[in-house]
Protein backbone atom coordinates (compact mmCIF):
# COMPACT_ATOMS: atom_id res chain seq x y z
CA UNK A 1 0.00 0.00 0.00
CA UNK A 2 1.21 3.67 -0.79
CA UNK A 3 -0.04 6.44 1.06
CA UNK A 4 0.67 9.94 -1.03
CA UNK A 5 0.45 13.32 1.33
CA UNK A 6 -0.73 16.09 -0.11
CA UNK A 7 -1.84 19.54 1.65
CA UNK A 8 -3.65 23.04 0.64
CA UNK A 9 -5.17 25.64 2.32
CA UNK A 10 -6.48 23.69 5.46
CA UNK A 11 -7.16 20.24 3.69
CA UNK A 12 -5.19 17.53 4.17
CA UNK A 13 -5.29 15.13 1.80
CA UNK A 14 -4.06 11.40 1.66
CA UNK A 15 -3.98 9.10 -1.30
CA UNK A 16 -4.29 5.68 -0.87
CA UNK A 17 -2.98 3.26 -3.92
CA UNK A 18 -2.58 -0.82 -3.00
CA UNK A 19 -4.40 -3.14 -0.96
CA UNK A 20 -6.27 -1.67 2.29
CA UNK A 21 -6.03 -5.13 4.56
CA UNK A 22 -4.78 -6.24 7.34
CA UNK A 23 -1.26 -6.31 6.08
CA UNK A 24 -1.83 -2.75 5.47
CA UNK A 25 -3.62 -1.02 7.99
CA UNK A 26 -0.74 -0.36 10.52
CA UNK A 27 0.91 2.19 7.73
CA UNK A 28 -2.49 3.34 7.74
CA UNK A 29 -3.72 4.04 11.32
CA UNK A 30 -0.04 5.61 12.15
CA UNK A 31 -0.45 7.91 9.11
CA UNK A 32 -4.02 9.08 10.15
CA UNK A 33 -3.05 9.41 13.86
CA UNK A 34 -0.61 11.75 12.80
CA UNK A 35 -3.50 13.85 10.72
CA UNK A 36 -6.04 13.65 13.61
CA UNK A 37 -3.69 15.80 15.73
CA UNK A 38 -3.73 18.93 13.30
CA UNK A 39 -6.61 21.20 12.81
CA UNK A 40 -6.88 20.69 8.95
CA UNK A 41 -9.33 18.87 7.43
CA UNK A 42 -9.08 15.07 6.16
CA UNK A 43 -9.86 14.07 2.85
CA UNK A 44 -9.24 10.26 2.41
CA UNK A 45 -8.84 9.45 -1.47
CA UNK A 46 -9.85 5.70 -2.13
CA UNK A 47 -9.64 5.54 -5.90
CA UNK A 48 -6.47 3.77 -6.11
CA UNK A 49 -7.71 0.98 -3.53
CA UNK A 50 -7.81 -2.54 -5.32
CA UNK A 51 -8.44 -4.44 -2.13
CA UNK A 52 -10.29 -3.38 0.72
CA UNK A 53 -10.78 -6.24 3.67
CA UNK A 54 -12.37 -6.14 7.15
CA UNK A 55 -9.56 -4.86 8.92
CA UNK A 56 -8.97 -2.36 6.22
CA UNK A 57 -12.98 -0.95 6.94
CA UNK A 58 -12.41 -0.98 10.44
CA UNK A 59 -9.78 1.58 9.87
CA UNK A 60 -11.93 3.60 8.13
CA UNK A 61 -14.70 3.36 10.16
CA UNK A 62 -12.13 4.20 13.33
CA UNK A 63 -11.18 6.96 11.55
CA UNK A 64 -13.82 8.57 10.87
CA UNK A 65 -15.17 8.13 14.77
CA UNK A 66 -12.10 9.66 15.88
CA UNK A 67 -12.31 12.34 13.68
CA UNK A 68 -16.10 13.25 14.80
CA UNK A 69 -14.43 13.13 18.67
CA UNK A 70 -12.34 15.66 17.93
CA UNK A 71 -14.70 17.99 15.96
CA UNK A 72 -12.84 17.27 12.94
CA UNK A 73 -14.13 16.57 9.21
CA UNK A 74 -12.77 13.62 7.48
CA UNK A 75 -14.18 12.80 3.98
CA UNK A 76 -14.28 9.65 1.77
CA UNK A 77 -13.78 10.59 -1.67
CA UNK A 78 -13.12 8.65 -5.11
CA UNK A 79 -14.28 5.17 -4.12
CA UNK A 80 -12.92 2.33 -5.87
CA UNK A 81 -15.44 -0.63 -7.19
CA UNK A 82 -13.51 -2.31 -4.03
CA UNK A 83 -14.92 0.21 -1.18
CA UNK A 84 -17.62 0.83 -2.94
CA UNK A 85 -18.59 -3.16 -2.63
CA UNK A 86 -17.19 -3.49 1.07
CA UNK A 87 -19.65 -0.22 2.27
CA UNK A 88 -22.45 -1.43 0.26
CA UNK A 89 -22.04 -5.11 2.16
CA UNK A 90 -21.75 -3.26 5.77
CA UNK A 91 -24.12 -0.75 4.23
CA UNK A 92 -22.22 1.43 5.95
CA UNK A 93 -22.64 4.64 2.73
CA UNK A 94 -24.64 6.74 5.64
CA UNK A 95 -22.57 6.33 8.30
CA UNK A 96 -19.54 7.87 6.35
CA UNK A 97 -21.80 10.70 4.84
CA UNK A 98 -20.04 10.78 1.56
CA UNK A 99 -21.09 10.98 -1.96
CA UNK A 100 -20.38 7.32 -3.21
CA UNK A 101 -20.12 8.13 -7.02
CA UNK A 102 -20.26 5.26 -9.21
CA UNK A 103 -18.64 5.64 -12.20
CA UNK A 104 -20.08 5.39 -15.84
CA UNK A 105 -19.44 1.73 -17.80
CA UNK A 106 -15.84 1.33 -19.02
CA UNK A 107 -14.48 3.17 -16.16
CA UNK A 108 -12.39 1.97 -13.41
Amino acid sequence: MEIVRESTDNIVRLSIAGELTIYAVGELMTALQAELGHPSELEIDLSGVSELDTAGFQQLYLAKREALSHGKQLRLTGHSSATRAVLEIYRMEPYFGDPVLIPAAGQP
